[in-house]
């Protein structure tokens, strides 16, 4: 069984103000015909996002609203051609997880333009003040996770960094938690990306074994590239700590196997309901919240 030790979410940097949108005072569900959703993911080809998308399903299907659901599929060229082909499609609201933060900030520009409502879920729309960001708190989750590190290692130890997509603001909020802590208490002999993925994340990994024989724990940006990170450390023999960024449901199990150390759960499939509750109610021409947090929590074996 896995043990929670933490559960706080603060987002920072942004104002808790309403997001004021004129329009019809009917039931959500009654207006739902008048434009649908459109759902941009940036990858289906990582459990989180899967279980995100899930959770968005199950909600549209309970509300009543049509969705349509686009996969990036890692590349950010797609994913502005898929926003532009859901936009033809006169969706009312654009609900979007992006490749990279800044690469699609103008076609989200030109949705809101176009009076679509937009809400960024997992990652933020960098220079653009979409209707919602519904995100966990990334820098305090990878603040957690290293600490964690620190704790069951001591300081001065010798870790290595597997970071996400560049660009991408999770990746970004993650390599700024993990550098908060780590940069002050350990040595990081290597920061290198891996994707968000797997099979890089083993890669990378066993590049870095071969370069720093000797270090003792790896931080990756997301529970994928741990464990990619574990395979390459299994295959080399080593004992070194691994802890991700995710609680997918391999991490867990690889936890409760002793594979893994620990990883930060962040509810998915919650932030993915939350996107369309939040949808529908911008259809109807409700007030939302700017910034809506989900709760993150380090997660360890007992």
């Amino acid at each position: 069984m896995k043990k929670v030790l933490a559960m706080i979410l603060c987002v920072s940097m942004m104002a808790t103000a309403l997001v004021g949108c004129g329009g019809s005072s009917e039931p959500a569900a009654d207006v739902a015909v008048d434009g649908g959703i459109g759902l941009s993911v940036s990858t289906q080809n990582n459990p989180f996002f899967v279980t995100l998308v899930e959770g968005a399903e199950a909600a549209a299907e309970a509300a009543g609203v049509a969705m349509t659901v686009v996969d990036a599929g890692d590349d950010v060229t797609k994913q502005v051609s898929d926003v532009e082909d859901l936009l033809s499609k006169n969706i009312a609201v654009l609900i979007i997880n992006p490749v990279d933060s800044d690469a699609v900030s103008g076609v989200v520009a030109d949705a809101m333009a176009a009076g679509v409502k937009v809400i960024a879920v997992d990652r933020v729309v960098n220079g653009v003040d979409v209707d919602c960001t519904i995100a966990s708190d990334n820098v305090m989750g990878a603040e957690m996770a290293t600490q964690f590190i620190v704790d069951t290692l001591g300081e001065g130890i010798k870790v290595a960094e597997l970071q996400g997509i560049p660009g991408a603001s999770a990746a970004i909020d993650r390599g700024a938690g993990f550098h908060n802590i780590a940069d002050a208490k350990m040595t990081v002999v290597a920061s290198q990306t891996a994707n968000f993925d797997r099979t890089e994340g083993m890669s990378v990994m066993e590049n870095i074994l071969q370069a720093n024989p000797d270090v003792q724990a790896v931080f990756a940006a997301n529970d994928e590239m741990a464990l990619g990170a574990v395979e390459a450390i299994e295959g080399a023999g080593k004992e070194v700590l691994v802890v991700g960024f995710d609680a997918t449901d391999d991490a867990i199990a690889a936890i409760n196997e002793g594979r893994m150390a620990a990883t930060i759960a962040q509810q998915p499939d919650l932030i993915g309901k939350t996107a369309v509750e939040n949808a529908v109610k911008l259809i109807a021409g409700e007030a939302i919240e700017a910034v809506i947090p989900v709760e993150v929590a380090l997660v360890t074996a007992e």
